[in-house]
């Protein structure tokens, strides 16, 4: 009952906006007629009201005056673009929800007008409501639009809020990226399946299920992955000798320096100050 009567208007309808709907109306959260899509493509709009029955429009105006809850899902170099057009247009809104990767709350607060921001960082499995999602609040944002926001971001996955601003970059370099880590190391174990001699649909199999059962063993058994990792590790076996390959090549080093970068690319992307590995 948190969105009853409620309107969300979504600006931007791409991938994550789509989750959000998916999940929103899978929850039974909201009703078709609650949503708007305002998107600049009207065939994006099309196939979202085709297959939600959702309200669309290309007038973000039109999309932000009618909201109640305003999602911004546009790509984050648009932000400018969408706040001149936006600014005191979203007055009616009890709550702004950002996606934008690195875009500041203090920016999203000034630049629409309007002082209840949540900022979130969802990832791609919220795609099939596998995801996780951080989030922070504004003061400005009262209990019931808390509700609201944690109720939308839950209908992705599971959300962890966190009281202060800097984690949302953290956020972004970890989780918010992390589909791309797990996506390459994927690609990288086929690719090694393949060159021994497995067929590619083979090496796939194997190797998406291997990564499948692994999570699901760690989340269950509540052990350190440490500990998980010596379960499988025998002494001169052949996970002893993959590993030590892998850490005489650096791939712990590798991984932290990725994040790292991430994590700093997403500082400047808000317009902040990058820094050192060792100024942390």
């Amino acid at each position: 009952m948190v969105f009853e009567n409620k309107t969300v208007s979504f600006i931007g309808s791409g991938v994550m906006a789509e989750a959000m709907i998916a999940g929103l109306m899978n929850h039974r959260l909201l009703q078709p007629e609650q949503v708007i899509c305002a998107d600049a493509l009207a065939e994006r709009g099309d196939t979202l009201r085709e297959r939600y029955k959702v309200r669309a429009t290309t007038d973000n105006i039109e999309a932000a005056e009618a909201a109640d809850v305003l999602v911004l899902a546009v790509k984050p170099q648009a932000f400018g673009q969408v706040a001149q057009v936006l600014h005191n247009r979203a007055e009616k809104a009890t709550m702004i929800l950002s996606i934008l990767a690195g875009v500041k709350i203090r920016t999203i607060a000034e630049g629409i007008g309007n002082s209840s921001v949540v900022r979130a960082m969802p990832n791609t499995p919220a795609q099939i409501g596998q995801g996780i999602t951080v989030w922070t609040a504004t003061p400005q944002v009262p209990e019931a639009q808390r509700r609201q926001a944690k109720a939308l971001l839950g209908a992705l996955g599971e959300e962890l809020f966190m009281d202060e601003e800097k984690y949302l970059d953290m956020a972004t370099a970890l989780s918010g990226t992390g589909p791309a880590y797990v996506f390459l190391f994927m690609e990288a174990l086929i690719d090694a399946g393949v060159h021994m001699g497995f067929s590619r649909r083979d090496a796939e199999r194997l190797v998406l299920q291997t990564m499948r059962g692994s999570v699901e063993y760690a989340a269950k058994s509540g052990l350190h992955p440490a500990h998980l990792r010596n379960q499988v590790t025998s002494p001169g076996g052949t996970s002893a000798e993959a590993i030590y390959h892998m850490e005489k090549g650096g791939l712990r080093t590798v991984i932290a320096r990725a994040v790292w970068a991430a994590y700093q690319h997403s500082i400047k992307l808000g317009g902040g100050d990058i820094k050192k590995p060792d100024e942390r």
